[in-house]
């Protein structure tokens, strides 16, 4: 399956600080040639972010870390959970914008 930037996937992560993984959920950004850029999301509502909730297709309230971007292997994608709004992929993109400049 082809990802595309606003798919909210579950997926084998990277802690950033160990080699140890954890099944969790990511924002996929864009994939090239089965790597997937990916904003790593939490359920942790004090961490810094983009506020997602149920009614967008979450099991839970999350946030979209969009300083923890990283990259993934297609092998790695347990699944596909939703896709965001067209209004909540903007606010990313400017976010992600933001940040670069």
């Amino acid at each position: 399956m082809k990802y595309k930037f606003g798919d909210i996937i579950l997926a084998q992560i990277q802690y950033t600080d160990t080699f140890e993984t954890k099944v969790r959920p990511a924002l996929v950004l864009f994939e090239e040639m089965g790597n997937i850029i990916v904003a790593g999301v939490t359920s942790n509502l004090k961490m810094k972010g983009i506020m997602l909730t149920t009614k967008e297709g979450m099991p839970k309230k999350s946030i979209i870390k969009t300083n923890y971007i990283f990259t993934i292997s297609e092998k790695m994608v347990y699944r596909f959970i939703t896709q965001l709004s067209k209004n909540k992929k903007k606010i990313i993109k400017n976010k992600i914008i933001d940040k670069i400049n």
